[in-house]
């Protein structure tokens, strides 16, 4: 226990410095709560509000979830089809590139607009964000075969859906995971900014009435659990991926 407080005292030891520092100038100076305020009074008013908090951090987090899966599971199936098909490969290739080139926040009024300032169009913002890394970093995985690797299968008659399974899938694993730890962070932030622009709940919703009423405390409460989920998610698909690679490397 003592040895894992000193690692993350030893790799977070910046972030600490920096809130110690904000904390530190608010004492000093006396700062209007409407322009900042200090991370104690950020602390305090979570504390404060567990259930508002709780539950707009559940409900953020579930579409995040759900959306994640969704978008990984389809940059997934989608990868593998173009790997199979050159045809398919040739058709999904530039239309994801395009796509994945255009911030969210202009995919998000065009998604509203289409289906509705609803739930549903939360998750479909936070599976389309996670299905690009999805998709282009298992395309690649599935063709960064070891060299004379696939020549060989080929000479030994092995048809293209084993291939698939024992030679492609192995290769691929790692670069998934690389998809996987940045689609983690990304696909909780999204929700957070669809919720911002729809109106829907959840943290996004929280921040932007509290915004409104110049609540920075409350505003900023948000902000500081959507940071502390989206790292943790980030780090918990690096242990995946670090696992991933020492296997399937």
């Amino acid at each position: 226990m003592i040895a894992n407080i000193k690692r993350f005292i030893g790799s977070a030891w910046i972030v600490l410095a920096m809130l110690a520092a904000w904390e530190a100038l608010f004492s000093i100076h006396a700062i209007n709560s409407i322009v900042m305020v200090s991370p104690s009074s950020i602390a305090k008013e979570v504390l404060n509000h567990p259930q508002e908090f709780g539950a707009a951090t559940l409900r953020t987090l579930l579409l995040a979830v759900a959306g994640l899966v969704l978008g990984m599971t389809i940059g997934t199936l989608l990868a593998v089809a173009t790997w199979l098909s050159r045809f398919i490969s040739g058709l999904l290739t530039p239309v994801s590139i395009i796509f994945a080139s255009v911030p969210v926040v202009a995919i998000i009024p065009i998604l509203a607009r289409l289906f509705g300032y609803e739930t549903g169009t939360v998750l479909a913002i936070v599976a389309i964000i996670s299905f690009f890394p999805a998709f282009v970093f298992t395309s690649s995985g599935l063709r960064s075969l070891p060299p004379g690797s696939d020549d060989l299968f080929r000479i030994l008659g092995v048809g293209k859906v084993r291939r698939l399974y024992h030679l492609a899938f192995p290769s691929a694993i790692p670069q998934w995971t690389i998809a996987l730890r940045l689609a983690a962070a990304n696909a909780v932030l999204s929700a957070i900014v669809a919720e911002f622009l729809m109106g829907t709940g959840g943290l996004g919703y929280v921040f932007n009435v509290a915004r409104g009423e110049l609540a920075m405390s409350h505003a900023l409460g948000a902000s500081a659990i959507a940071a502390v989920i989206s790292i943790a998610c980030f780090f918990g698909a690096t242990v995946l991926e670090r696992k991933a690679r020492s296997r399937w490397s």
